[in-house]
C-alpha cells in the first residue's frame, strides 16, 4: 500500500516532464516558423521599400499599396513592419533564461511588445473598416474580435505586471502573444489544411467558404483554447490528463510544422 502511494508523485513527475517537453517542442517549432515569417516580411516588404517598388506589396496582400492613399499606405507599412518586430520580440519574451538572466531586457522588450500590440490592433481596425482591406464581412468581424482581444489581454498583462502578480501576468502575456500572432496562425493553419486535403477544400478566392468562415475565427480562438486547456492541465490535472495533453500538443505541433513548411514554400518563398 505504501509503495503504491509513494509511486504517485513519481508518476505525476513524469507526466509533468512529458507535458513540459511537449510545450518546449511546440515553442521551438513555432519560433522557427515565426522567424521565417519575419524574414519574409523584411525581405519582401523591406526590399520593396529599398527598391522604391511599394506597388509590389499588392503581389501578396489585398491592398498593400493604393496610389494616392498616403495615410493608408503609411498605416499598412507600419502594420507590416511592426508585425516583424512583435513576432521576433514576442518569442524572446517566452524564453525563461532571458527572464532570469536579463530581467531588464525582458521588461523593456515587454514594453515594446505591448506598445506594438496596441498600435497593430488599432492599425488593423483602420485597415479593415476605413480602408476596406478585407475580402468578406465575416473576415472583418473576425479581425475586429482579434483586435479587441489583443487590446484586452495586453492591458491585463500590464496591470498584473504593475501589481507584481507574476503568475497572472504570465498567463495574460501568453494570451496576448497568441492573439498578436493570429495572422501567422491563419496562414500556417490554412496551409496545413490544404496539404492534408491536397487542395483548398471548403475555401474560396474571397475566403467565404465553410472552412474560411470557421478558420477566420478559429485561427486565434483555437490556440487560445489550447492554451487555457494547457494551463488547466498543468495546474489541476492528474497524470493521465497531463499525458493526454502532452500527446495532443505534440500532434498539434506536427500539424503546425506541416503548415509552416507549406507556408514557407508556397506563400513566402516565392516573394524572397
Amino acid at each position: 500500500m505504501n509503495s503504491e502511494i509513494n509511486s504517485v508523485p513519481i508518476v505525476i513527475d513524469k507526466a509533468d516532464k512529458a507535458l513540459n517537453i511537449s510545450a518546449i517542442i511546440w515553442f521551438l517549432v513555432a519560433v522557427v516558423g515565426q522567424w521565417l515569417f519575419v524574414y519574409y516580411i523584411i525581405v519582401h516588404f523591406g526590399g520593396a521599400v529599398i527598391k522604391t517598388d511599394t506597388e509590389s506589396w499588392n503581389d501578396s496582400t489585398i491592398s498593400g499599396h493604393v496610389p494616392g492613399d498616403t495615410m493608408g499606405n503609411l498605416i499598412f507599412a507600419m502594420h507590416v513592419f511592426m508585425a516583424a518586430v512583435i513576432t521576433f520580440g514576442g518569442t524572446l519574451q517566452l524564453v525563461p533564461q532571458l527572464r532570469k538572466r536579463a530581467l531588464a531586457l525582458h521588461r523593456w522588450n515587454g514594453r515594446i511588445f505591448i506598445f506594438t500590440a496596441y498600435i497593430m490592433a488599432i492599425g488593423g481596425l483602420y485597415l479593415v473598416w476605413v480602408r476596406g482591406s478585407v475580402l468578406s464581412t465575416n473576415g472583418a468581424w473576425a479581425i475586429t474580435l482579434n483586435a479587441v482581444l489583443i487590446l484586452t489581454f495586453a492591458t491585463l498583462a500590464i496591470r498584473t505586471a504593475r501589481a507584481r502578480n507574476i503568475t497572472a501576468h504570465r498567463k495574460w502575456a501568453l494570451r496576448a502573444y497568441l492573439m498578436v500572432n493570429g495572422v501567422w496562425f491563419f496562414r500556417v493553419g490554412f496551409m496545413a489544411w490544404i496539404m492534408i486535403n491536397q487542395g483548398p477544400v471548403g475555401s474560396t478566392e474571397n475566403l467565404d467558404g465553410p472552412f474560411d468562415l470557421f478558420w477566420s475565427y478559429a485561427n486565434f480562438l483555437l490556440p487560445l483554447a489550447v492554451l487555457e486547456l494547457y494551463l488547466y492541465t498543468q495546474n489541476r490535472a492528474g497524470a493521465r490528463g497531463k499525458y493526454a495533453m502532452a500527446g495532443g500538443l505534440f500532434l498539434l505541433t506536427l500539424l503546425m510544422g506541416l503548415g509552416i513548411v507549406a507556408a514557407f514554400l508556397f506563400m513566402w518563398k516565392p516573394y524572397l
